[in-house]
């Protein structure tokens, strides 16, 4: 089984590709088309800013086949800054456009007496939809978090799982094939792994539960 990991420029591509390899599945950094499509599973990595990594899917039409490879049925998962990407804007140095495939914005932390930005530190899921394929045979415990920025559903059905930081802040989204986790589940020891591996598991043309 084959894990497409799209390289547009800016993502964590090396520490996700090993913790693929390590869960036994064959990783493959690629920017390819032909490749994106013919994966099993398609992961979108990102670190830096919304507005810079919308401009290096679009430059590249990256965005066009990731968005093409969810219509397909393919798995999609988002990590971080590749979770922020799936929704419809960005307020992040600007207003930016999304990949759109989730309703919603992206929103800076609002200041709050006690809460440092970014949001940085091992933090505690709560599951708001046990019955998603991500969350199968877990239990709710903590993940690792660095973000100045959080998204905000439209629609409460694609919340998975939140986790508090003042107020409940978006951590795992889903609609049909296409997720998103706002932590690194990399680095987000065993309940991260696990997260990942549940969405491997995952296959193509699966619907949510």
């Amino acid at each position: 089984m084959t894990v497409a990991i799209v390289d547009y420029g800016m993502g964590n591509l090396h520490s996700v590709s090993k913790a693929v390899e390590r869960l036994g599945y064959e990783s493959l950094v690629t920017g390819k088309a032909e490749e994106i499509f013919a994966a099993d599973s398609v992961i979108l990595p990102g670190v830096g800013a919304f507005g810079d990594a919308m401009e290096q899917l679009r430059a590249s039409g990256l965005d066009g086949i990731v968005k093409q490879a969810a219509a397909g049925g393919q798995p999609v998962l988002g990590i971080c800054l590749g979770m922020q990407l799936l929704f419809s804007s960005s307020e992040e140095h600007g207003e930016h456009t999304g990949l759109d495939m989730l309703p919603g914005a992206v929103v800076r932390f609002a200041a709050r007496e006690g809460y440092k930005v970014p949001h940085m530190g091992w933090n505690r899921l709560s599951f708001r939809q046990p019955q998603s394929p991500l969350l199968e045979g877990l239990e709710e415990g903590h993940v690792y978090f660095v973000h100045s920025y959080h998204a905000q559903v439209e629609q409460e059905s694609d919340l998975i799982a939140v986790t508090d930081y003042g107020h409940p802040v978006t951590a795992v989204v889903g609609r049909d094939n296409v997720y998103g986790m706002q932590f690194h589940p990399e680095k987000s020891g065993e309940l991260g792994m696990k997260l990942l591996r549940n969405f491997l598991q995952i296959k193509n043309g699966q619907k949510r539960a």
